[in-house]
Protein backbone atom coordinates (compact mmCIF):
# COMPACT_ATOMS: atom_id res chain seq x y z
CA UNK A 1 0.00 0.00 0.00
CA UNK A 2 1.46 3.60 -0.72
CA UNK A 3 2.29 6.10 1.57
CA UNK A 4 -0.47 9.11 1.75
CA UNK A 5 0.89 12.14 0.89
CA UNK A 6 1.07 15.28 3.11
CA UNK A 7 -0.20 18.60 1.86
CA UNK A 8 1.63 21.90 2.98
CA UNK A 9 -0.81 24.54 4.53
CA UNK A 10 -0.24 26.09 1.10
CA UNK A 11 -1.86 23.55 -1.44
CA UNK A 12 -4.77 25.02 -2.32
CA UNK A 13 -2.70 28.36 -3.20
CA UNK A 14 -0.51 25.91 -6.04
CA UNK A 15 -3.90 24.08 -7.40
CA UNK A 16 -5.40 27.78 -7.29
CA UNK A 17 -2.43 29.27 -9.41
CA UNK A 18 -1.64 26.13 -11.96
CA UNK A 19 1.34 24.54 -10.48
CA UNK A 20 2.45 20.96 -11.36
CA UNK A 21 2.45 18.92 -8.46
CA UNK A 22 4.54 16.01 -7.63
CA UNK A 23 5.25 13.71 -4.81
CA UNK A 24 8.42 14.90 -2.94
CA UNK A 25 9.87 13.87 0.40
CA UNK A 26 6.45 12.06 1.46
CA UNK A 27 4.23 15.09 0.55
CA UNK A 28 2.39 16.62 -2.54
CA UNK A 29 4.73 19.56 -3.74
CA UNK A 30 4.76 21.65 -7.04
CA UNK A 31 7.31 20.77 -9.33
CA UNK A 32 6.65 24.11 -11.46
CA UNK A 33 4.32 26.37 -12.69
CA UNK A 34 5.47 27.82 -16.05
CA UNK A 35 9.27 26.37 -16.98
CA UNK A 36 11.93 25.46 -14.96
CA UNK A 37 14.57 27.89 -16.77
CA UNK A 38 11.75 30.94 -16.46
CA UNK A 39 11.71 30.04 -12.81
CA UNK A 40 14.97 30.10 -12.11
CA UNK A 41 15.82 33.05 -14.35
CA UNK A 42 13.25 35.15 -12.58
CA UNK A 43 15.11 34.20 -9.19
CA UNK A 44 18.68 35.07 -10.32
CA UNK A 45 17.53 38.49 -12.09
CA UNK A 46 14.18 39.58 -9.95
CA UNK A 47 12.55 37.20 -7.43
CA UNK A 48 10.87 34.16 -7.15
CA UNK A 49 8.30 32.54 -4.12
CA UNK A 50 8.77 29.20 -3.30
CA UNK A 51 6.69 27.16 -1.06
CA UNK A 52 8.89 25.43 2.02
CA UNK A 53 6.63 24.60 4.15
CA UNK A 54 7.62 20.77 3.84
CA UNK A 55 10.54 21.85 6.17
CA UNK A 56 10.08 20.71 9.35
CA UNK A 57 10.82 22.87 12.60
CA UNK A 58 11.72 21.74 16.61
CA UNK A 59 12.29 24.21 19.66
CA UNK A 60 14.71 22.90 22.22
CA UNK A 61 14.35 24.71 25.59
CA UNK A 62 15.45 24.11 29.17
CA UNK A 63 18.64 24.75 31.33
CA UNK A 64 20.65 22.91 29.26
CA UNK A 65 19.46 23.85 25.86
CA UNK A 66 22.46 25.21 24.40
CA UNK A 67 25.05 22.13 26.38
CA UNK A 68 22.88 19.32 24.71
CA UNK A 69 23.08 20.95 21.06
CA UNK A 70 26.66 21.67 21.05
CA UNK A 71 26.93 17.83 21.72
CA UNK A 72 24.71 16.59 18.84
CA UNK A 73 25.86 19.27 16.75
CA UNK A 74 28.99 19.84 14.64
CA UNK A 75 29.26 23.87 14.53
CA UNK A 76 29.46 25.86 17.68
CA UNK A 77 26.01 26.14 19.31
CA UNK A 78 26.73 27.83 22.89
CA UNK A 79 28.11 31.32 21.07
CA UNK A 80 24.77 32.18 18.56
CA UNK A 81 23.46 35.53 19.79
CA UNK A 82 19.40 35.64 20.22
CA UNK A 83 18.67 36.93 16.70
CA UNK A 84 20.76 35.08 15.53
CA UNK A 85 21.26 31.64 13.13
CA UNK A 86 23.70 29.22 12.26
CA UNK A 87 24.39 26.61 9.53
CA UNK A 88 25.19 23.07 11.20
CA UNK A 89 24.96 19.17 10.90
CA UNK A 90 24.13 16.46 13.23
CA UNK A 91 25.91 13.60 13.07
CA UNK A 92 26.10 9.80 14.01
CA UNK A 93 29.04 8.16 16.01
CA UNK A 94 30.36 6.85 13.05
CA UNK A 95 30.78 10.33 11.05
CA UNK A 96 27.92 10.17 9.08
CA UNK A 97 25.17 12.73 8.80
CA UNK A 98 21.85 12.57 10.51
CA UNK A 99 21.00 15.91 8.90
CA UNK A 100 21.95 19.15 8.19
CA UNK A 101 19.66 22.35 9.74
CA UNK A 102 19.62 26.09 10.76
CA UNK A 103 19.63 26.84 14.19
CA UNK A 104 18.03 29.97 15.72
CA UNK A 105 18.76 31.19 18.97
CA UNK A 106 15.51 32.45 20.58
CA UNK A 107 16.60 33.57 23.95
CA UNK A 108 19.50 31.97 26.53
CA UNK A 109 17.25 28.41 26.94
CA UNK A 110 15.66 28.87 23.39
CA UNK A 111 16.47 27.71 20.39
CA UNK A 112 14.25 27.07 17.21
CA UNK A 113 15.53 24.32 14.56
CA UNK A 114 14.65 24.01 10.91
CA UNK A 115 14.51 20.72 9.53
CA UNK A 116 14.80 18.73 6.32
CA UNK A 117 11.95 17.56 4.98
CA UNK A 118 12.12 13.54 4.80
CA UNK A 119 14.38 13.64 8.03
CA UNK A 120 12.49 15.94 10.52
CA UNK A 121 10.79 12.90 12.51
CA UNK A 122 13.78 11.39 11.98
CA UNK A 123 15.83 14.31 13.94
CA UNK A 124 13.45 14.76 16.40
CA UNK A 125 13.46 11.41 18.18
CA UNK A 126 16.99 11.15 17.34
CA UNK A 127 17.51 14.47 19.86
CA UNK A 128 15.06 13.44 22.55
CA UNK A 129 17.08 10.19 22.27
CA UNK A 130 20.21 11.76 22.80
CA UNK A 131 18.61 13.76 25.28
CA UNK A 132 17.02 11.16 27.71
CA UNK A 133 20.14 9.02 27.39
CA UNK A 134 22.49 11.87 28.38
CA UNK A 135 20.50 13.06 30.84
CA UNK A 136 20.17 16.54 29.48
CA UNK A 137 17.55 18.79 31.08
CA UNK A 138 16.19 19.85 27.69
CA UNK A 139 12.82 19.29 26.06
CA UNK A 140 12.37 18.55 22.32
CA UNK A 141 9.23 19.72 21.00
CA UNK A 142 7.92 19.18 17.61
CA UNK A 143 6.00 22.04 15.91
CA UNK A 144 5.98 20.90 11.93
CA UNK A 145 2.31 20.93 12.13
CA UNK A 146 2.52 25.11 13.41
CA UNK A 147 4.37 26.52 11.16
CA UNK A 148 4.44 27.08 7.15
CA UNK A 149 7.21 28.36 5.45
CA UNK A 150 7.74 30.71 1.84
CA UNK A 151 11.09 31.35 0.50
CA UNK A 152 11.52 34.81 -1.28
CA UNK A 153 14.45 35.25 -3.33
CA UNK A 154 16.10 37.34 -5.72
CA UNK A 155 17.48 40.73 -5.90
CA UNK A 156 14.35 42.38 -5.76
CA UNK A 157 12.76 40.05 -2.66
CA UNK A 158 13.67 42.59 0.26
CA UNK A 159 12.27 45.77 -2.35
CA UNK A 160 8.91 43.47 -2.41
CA UNK A 161 8.83 41.66 1.07
CA UNK A 162 8.90 45.58 2.67
CA UNK A 163 5.75 46.42 1.09
CA UNK A 164 4.51 44.06 3.68
CA UNK A 165 5.49 44.52 7.07
CA UNK A 166 7.31 47.02 9.06
CA UNK A 167 10.21 44.82 10.00
CA UNK A 168 13.60 46.87 9.53
CA UNK A 169 14.76 44.42 6.58
CA UNK A 170 18.03 46.48 6.29
CA UNK A 171 18.79 45.72 9.61
CA UNK A 172 18.42 41.73 9.06
CA UNK A 173 22.14 40.42 7.91
CA UNK A 174 22.61 36.84 6.59
CA UNK A 175 22.06 34.52 9.13
CA UNK A 176 19.91 36.99 11.42
CA UNK A 177 16.25 36.96 12.35
CA UNK A 178 13.44 39.29 13.04
CA UNK A 179 9.87 38.51 14.01
CA UNK A 180 6.93 40.60 13.06
CA UNK A 181 3.82 41.23 11.20
CA UNK A 182 3.50 40.02 7.25
CA UNK A 183 0.69 40.91 5.22
CA UNK A 184 -1.28 41.12 8.69
CA UNK A 185 -0.10 37.97 10.04
CA UNK A 186 1.59 38.58 13.25
CA UNK A 187 4.11 36.18 14.29
CA UNK A 188 6.17 35.78 11.43
CA UNK A 189 9.52 34.93 11.40
CA UNK A 190 11.37 36.78 9.00
CA UNK A 191 14.81 34.92 8.08
CA UNK A 192 17.79 36.14 5.79
CA UNK A 193 18.97 32.48 4.70
CA UNK A 194 18.10 30.84 1.56
CA UNK A 195 19.13 27.72 -0.49
CA UNK A 196 19.34 29.66 -3.86
CA UNK A 197 22.69 31.38 -3.64
CA UNK A 198 20.44 34.92 -4.80
CA UNK A 199 19.92 37.48 -1.88
CA UNK A 200 16.35 37.28 0.13
CA UNK A 201 14.44 35.80 3.03
CA UNK A 202 12.80 32.52 4.45
CA UNK A 203 9.77 33.42 6.32
CA UNK A 204 8.24 31.08 9.03
CA UNK A 205 4.33 31.83 9.11
CA UNK A 206 1.98 30.60 11.49
CA UNK A 207 0.46 27.80 9.31
CA UNK A 208 -3.51 29.09 9.56
CA UNK A 209 -2.01 32.51 8.13
CA UNK A 210 0.25 31.22 5.04
CA UNK A 211 -2.29 31.76 2.46
CA UNK A 212 -2.85 35.49 2.85
CA UNK A 213 0.99 35.57 3.31
CA UNK A 214 1.43 34.16 -0.08
CA UNK A 215 -1.36 35.80 -1.92
CA UNK A 216 0.23 39.02 -0.74
CA UNK A 217 3.35 38.34 -1.59
CA UNK A 218 2.63 37.17 -5.03
CA UNK A 219 0.21 40.38 -5.42
CA UNK A 220 2.85 42.72 -4.34
CA UNK A 221 5.72 41.04 -6.29
CA UNK A 222 4.25 40.50 -9.88
CA UNK A 223 4.49 44.18 -11.23
CA UNK A 224 8.09 43.61 -10.09
CA UNK A 225 8.24 40.58 -12.26
CA UNK A 226 8.55 37.64 -9.40
CA UNK A 227 7.24 34.64 -10.45
CA UNK A 228 5.94 31.38 -8.21
CA UNK A 229 8.43 28.79 -8.03
CA UNK A 230 8.88 24.98 -7.87
CA UNK A 231 11.20 22.27 -6.46
CA UNK A 232 13.07 22.01 -10.38
CA UNK A 233 14.51 25.45 -10.14
CA UNK A 234 15.06 25.03 -6.50
CA UNK A 235 17.56 22.28 -7.53
CA UNK A 236 19.29 23.69 -10.02
CA UNK A 237 19.77 27.45 -8.05
CA UNK A 238 21.07 25.37 -5.20
CA UNK A 239 23.88 23.29 -7.97
CA UNK A 240 24.81 26.46 -9.23
CA UNK A 241 25.20 27.64 -5.48
CA UNK A 242 26.82 24.28 -4.51
CA UNK A 243 24.63 23.75 -1.81
CA UNK A 244 24.43 20.26 -0.45
CA UNK A 245 20.71 18.55 -0.72
CA UNK A 246 20.49 15.68 1.97
CA UNK A 247 20.48 12.14 0.34
CA UNK A 248 22.81 13.64 -2.30
CA UNK A 249 25.96 15.54 -1.60
CA UNK A 250 26.01 14.58 2.52
CA UNK A 251 24.25 11.45 3.98
CA UNK A 252 24.44 8.59 6.35
CA UNK A 253 27.75 7.53 4.59
CA UNK A 254 28.68 10.75 3.06
CA UNK A 255 30.09 13.11 6.11
CA UNK A 256 30.19 16.52 6.49
CA UNK A 257 34.07 16.35 5.50
CA UNK A 258 33.74 14.69 2.71
CA UNK A 259 30.66 16.59 1.53
CA UNK A 260 32.89 20.16 1.75
CA UNK A 261 31.54 21.34 5.00
CA UNK A 262 34.47 21.17 7.31
CA UNK A 263 33.73 25.14 8.23
CA UNK A 264 30.46 23.81 10.00
CA UNK A 265 32.62 20.38 11.58
CA UNK A 266 34.39 21.86 14.71
CA UNK A 267 36.73 19.48 15.38
CA UNK A 268 38.57 20.72 18.45
CA UNK A 269 35.25 21.21 20.14
CA UNK A 270 35.26 20.52 24.10
CA UNK A 271 33.24 18.36 25.36
CA UNK A 272 33.20 16.47 21.81
CA UNK A 273 30.20 16.84 19.93
CA UNK A 274 28.40 13.26 18.93
CA UNK A 275 31.08 11.96 15.86
CA UNK A 276 33.95 14.14 16.58
CA UNK A 277 36.46 11.62 17.14
CA UNK A 278 35.23 9.39 13.90
CA UNK A 279 35.36 12.86 11.63
CA UNK A 280 38.97 13.23 13.57
CA UNK A 281 40.16 10.33 12.18
CA UNK A 282 38.88 10.72 8.69
CA UNK A 283 40.08 14.10 8.36
CA UNK A 284 43.57 12.78 8.60
CA UNK A 285 42.88 11.12 5.55
CA UNK A 286 39.97 11.78 3.37
CA UNK A 287 38.92 8.44 1.29
CA UNK A 288 37.08 10.52 -0.96
CA UNK A 289 35.30 13.94 -1.46
CA UNK A 290 32.33 15.69 -3.26
CA UNK A 291 33.63 17.56 -6.39
CA UNK A 292 31.69 19.90 -8.54
CA UNK A 293 32.08 19.64 -11.92
CA UNK A 294 30.76 21.14 -15.41
CA UNK A 295 30.38 19.22 -19.17
CA UNK A 296 31.18 20.39 -22.52
CA UNK A 297 27.96 17.84 -23.74
CA UNK A 298 24.28 18.35 -24.31
CA UNK A 299 23.64 15.49 -21.94
CA UNK A 300 23.35 15.86 -18.31
CA UNK A 301 25.13 13.25 -15.73
CA UNK A 302 21.94 11.67 -13.19
CA UNK A 303 22.45 10.90 -10.12
CA UNK A 304 24.96 7.20 -9.71
CA UNK A 305 26.32 7.82 -13.34
CA UNK A 306 30.19 6.46 -12.67
CA UNK A 307 32.88 8.25 -12.69
CA UNK A 308 36.05 6.82 -13.93
CA UNK A 309 39.60 7.68 -14.21
CA UNK A 310 40.67 6.07 -17.36
CA UNK A 311 38.60 2.86 -17.13
CA UNK A 312 38.36 2.02 -13.76
CA UNK A 313 35.42 3.68 -11.85
CA UNK A 314 36.72 5.98 -8.78
CA UNK A 315 33.36 7.47 -7.94
CA UNK A 316 29.30 8.36 -9.01
CA UNK A 317 27.33 11.38 -9.52
CA UNK A 318 25.26 12.47 -6.56
CA UNK A 319 23.30 15.26 -8.30
CA UNK A 320 22.87 16.61 -11.91
CA UNK A 321 21.46 19.49 -13.98
CA UNK A 322 21.27 21.53 -16.49
CA UNK A 323 22.31 24.98 -15.68
CA UNK A 324 20.28 27.89 -17.16
CA UNK A 325 23.23 30.33 -16.08
CA UNK A 326 25.96 28.54 -18.27
CA UNK A 327 23.69 26.86 -20.48
CA UNK A 328 25.21 23.79 -19.81
CA UNK A 329 25.44 20.67 -17.88
CA UNK A 330 26.63 20.83 -13.90
CA UNK A 331 26.55 18.23 -11.51
CA UNK A 332 28.39 17.00 -8.33
CA UNK A 333 29.88 13.69 -7.25
CA UNK A 334 32.15 11.39 -5.11
CA UNK A 335 35.32 10.78 -5.77
CA UNK A 336 38.30 8.98 -4.73
CA UNK A 337 40.31 11.14 -3.45
CA UNK A 338 43.49 9.77 -4.97
CA UNK A 339 42.10 10.01 -8.19
CA UNK A 340 41.32 13.67 -7.84
CA UNK A 341 44.85 14.78 -9.62
CA UNK A 342 43.85 13.17 -12.68
CA UNK A 343 41.63 13.45 -15.93
CA UNK A 344 37.75 12.22 -14.76
CA UNK A 345 35.27 11.66 -17.21
CA UNK A 346 31.20 10.10 -16.64
CA UNK A 347 30.09 7.08 -18.65
CA UNK A 348 27.24 8.29 -19.76
CA UNK A 349 25.49 5.25 -21.69
CA UNK A 350 28.84 3.94 -22.41
CA UNK A 351 30.13 7.02 -24.03
CA UNK A 352 32.97 8.56 -22.26
CA UNK A 353 32.31 12.62 -21.67
CA UNK A 354 35.64 14.41 -19.86
CA UNK A 355 34.49 16.08 -16.61
CA UNK A 356 35.85 19.94 -16.02
CA UNK A 357 36.13 20.16 -12.31
CA UNK A 358 35.40 23.74 -10.90
CA UNK A 359 36.19 25.89 -8.03
CA UNK A 360 32.77 26.47 -6.03
CA UNK A 361 30.08 27.61 -6.51
CA UNK A 362 29.23 28.26 -10.08
CA UNK A 363 27.14 31.41 -9.15
CA UNK A 364 28.07 34.23 -6.40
Amino acid sequence: MSETLQRTPLFDFHVRHGARIVPFAGWEMPVQYTSIIEEHNAVRQKAGLFDVSHMGECRVTGPDSARFLDRVMTNAMGTIKPGAARYTVMCQPDGGCVDDLIVYRVSEHEFFICLNAGNARKDIAWMQAQAKAEGFNVTVKDECADWAQIAIQGPLAEKILATLTKADLPAIKRFAYAVDTVAGVAGCIISRTGYTGSPGFEVYIPAAGADAVAEAVFTAGKPEGLLLTGLGCRDSLRLEACYPLYGHEISETISPLQGGLGWVVKLDKSPAFIGQEALKAQAAALPSKVVFFKLNDRRIARQDTPVLAGDKVVGRVLSGTLSPLLNQPIGSALVDTAALSGELAVDLRGNKVPVTLVPEPFFK
